[in-house]
């Protein structure tokens, strides 16, 4: 988990037009803003669970990253709402994927007491 947060964290710098599309607009900050805020959370949490000594503040941080970006996740939906059925099908797929996140940080989180 934690190398995939490192991975997703450093997309935020290399390639941040696609999380900037993703944000909802209902959120009044700016959206670049947004993609770089969390990419630097996704980098942070991602270093923390990669250190034991950590390990245990970065599940709880993941929890919250995991809950705070699926808005996001939703709105993917509505962005590709008026694109090839491929896409979309991926856009919805991707939600439940949150819930094994989160509970693979709780667990790290209980296995790092």
């Amino acid at each position: 988990m934690g190398t995939g947060l490192l991975a997703m964290g450093v997309l935020h710098f290399v390639r941040p037009a696609g999380f900037d599309s993703i944000i909802p607009d209902e959120i009044p900050l700016p959206k670049r803003i947004l993609t770089l805020a969390s990419g630097v959370a996704e980098l942070a949490v991602g270093t923390g669970l990669m250190v034991p000594k950590t390990r245990r503040a970065a599940s709880l941080a993941a929890i919250a990253l995991f809950i705070a970006v699926f808005p996001a996740n939703i709105n993917t939906v509505r962005v590709v709402k008026d694109k090839q059925l491929a896409i979309k099908m991926i856009a919805v797929a991707r939600l439940p994927f949150q819930i094994p996140l989160i509970t693979t940080a709780w667990r790290t989180f209980k296995r790092s007491a």
